[in-house]
């Protein structure tokens, strides 16, 4: 008898944990961690135009060594950051973020210094990786959004009963969300 109702426990829970909306959690989250790769392949193609572009600068801005500087060492730092996908909490991805932040005003400060020399802002290099970075930072835009949205997704079902049930008996953890950056919600201050 004991052997039967195993055999039957067998047949039956692959049945009942695929209706229970276990696979569906599973493919969420793989929507997550996939969408994840998306958003560090966009960081990466921006990290990967900084030493063209730095070199360019260099060029031209002999006496900026200061910036490019750090530029160069915030992509060094943004790009030390590796992170595991399957754990992606709060403190890991502000970790990720405040870095990529970093990169981000730092390229600021350098666009900041372009603006002195007229005859690099001319310079079809410089013209073509500028536009390259333009683009890249669109992407990490879209890809960041896109990512919040599977994060919403997969946050919203794990959440809701029953699947909120499957969830904890599967430690099905809530992911973190890319935020907006500390003060950008207040308008840059523009003086001509």
């Amino acid at each position: 008898m004991k052997n039967i109702l195993r055999l039957l426990a067998v047949v039956l829970m692959p049945l009942l944990l695929s209706s229970c909306g276990y696979n569906k959690m599973v493919s969420l989250q793989e929507e997550v961690t996939g969408q994840w790769a998306n958003v560090e392949t966009a960081y990466q193609r921006r990290a990967d135009l900084i030493p063209n572009l730095v070199a360019t600068v260099k060029g031209y801005a002999e006496f900026e060594k200061e910036t490019l500087e750090g530029v160069v060492n915030a992509r060094a730092k943004a790009t030390s950051m590796n992170i595991d996908a399957s754990k992606l909490d709060a403190n890991t991805l502000k970790s990720f973020q405040a870095n990529q932040g970093e990169l981000s005003n730092a390229l600021s400060r350098l666009m900041v210094v372009v603006e002195k020399y007229p005859d690099l802002k001319a310079n079809q290099n410089f013209l073509e990786l500028q536009s390259q970075l333009e683009g890249t930072e669109n992407r990490i835009s879209v890809e960041r959004r896109r990512f919040n949205d599977l994060v919403r997704a997969y946050n919203t079902y794990i959440k809701k009963f029953p699947s909120n049930l499957i969830a904890g008996m599967f430690d099905f953890e809530e992911k973190a969300y890319f935020e907006a950056d500390a003060g950008s919600e207040k308008a840059p201050e523009v003086k001509f």
